[in-house]
């Protein structure tokens, strides 16, 4: 990704070499009433890792990046970032520290235009006062051509130039799909979660998501965590992978090693025949 102006990119070796992105999750359990969604679950995302979590329809995959990005509130158990405990911290306060995420079901405006909904997002990076807005003082002029140049770096990024000023709800899935991966960015995450980013999509659109991603992870060093059901791209794109299944951790390691566990295979063979690669 160019950085345009002379201004560093978000993705230069001055920003993401000093990036760190340490996730630790402890003994996580989840309750909703009587039904146990996560059992004392251990996992570990390693700085400049991809990491996916699969596992049959009703494992606890959703339910754990609930529980990492503030959703859920877990009854038993400690997630660490960076050595800090974030287990109660809200939402808000994770973006803040640096853990972006993208959902299963798109949560973009649709009223909004694409670059509007990107916009929204570099709003934690504002360093100027209501007042100094109202009456938009030099400071807030320089600082509004800095989210402007990092939004515009994005768009290139994604190859969504033409679609700029689209309304988002007037776009096909697939691409409102990738506006949502550009407005995550547009955080400067830390810390990437992906909820099923393929769903829904049709192959060429996958093909450009992957593209997307693996030079997010292989060039740029982003961190992530995705939880996937196409199990072609997860295995072809992690560098690990952890496998749930009925709330808990069934297993973990390479994708080469997952694949023949015999655990994992009896797990889908119970839930869909076959292991869909």
């Amino acid at each position: 990704m160019r950085a345009l102006r002379g201004q560093p990119s978000i993705f230069s070796p001055e920003k993401t070499g000093k990036v760190q992105a340490e996730l630790e999750v402890k003994n996580l359990s989840l309750n909703f009433g009587g039904l146990k969604a996560l059992s004392e679950i251990d996992i570990s995302v390693h700085t400049g890792e991809l990491v996916a979590i699969i596992g049959p329809n009703g494992a606890g995959k959703t339910s754990l990046l609930n529980c990492i990005t503030g959703f859920y509130r877990a009854q038993k158990g400690r997630i660490l970032f960076n050595g800090r405990d974030i287990t109660n911290l809200s939402t808000h306060a994770l973006t803040g520290i640096g853990i972006g995420r993208t959902f299963q079901n798109i949560e973009l405006f649709p009223g909004m235009t694409v670059l509007s909904n990107m916009l929204l997002a570099r709003h934690i990076h504002c360093n100027y006062s209501l007042g100094l807005a109202s009456i938009f003082s030099p400071s807030v002029r320089r600082e509004e051509v800095h989210h402007h140049r990092i939004l515009e770096e994005l768009i290139d990024f994604l190859e969504i130039q033409a679609i700029r000023k689209e309304l988002v709800g007037s776009l096909p899935y697939g691409l409102r799909k990738r506006v949502e991966l550009g407005r995550a960015l547009a955080l400067e995450p830390k810390l990437l979660v992906l909820d099923e980013p393929f769903a829904g999509m049709n192959l060429e659109e996958k093909e450009d998501m992957v593209r997307f991603l693996l030079e997010l992870n292989e060039a740029w060093g982003q961190t992530m965590i995705l939880v996937e059901h196409d199990m072609s791209i997860v295995m072809s794109i992690s560098k690990r992978v952890v496998v749930l299944n009925f709330g808990e951790k069934l297993t973990e390691g390479s994708p080469e090693v997952v694949q023949n566990h015999p655990e994992v295979i009896k797990a889908y063979l119970g839930d869909t025949g076959d292991l869909g690669y």
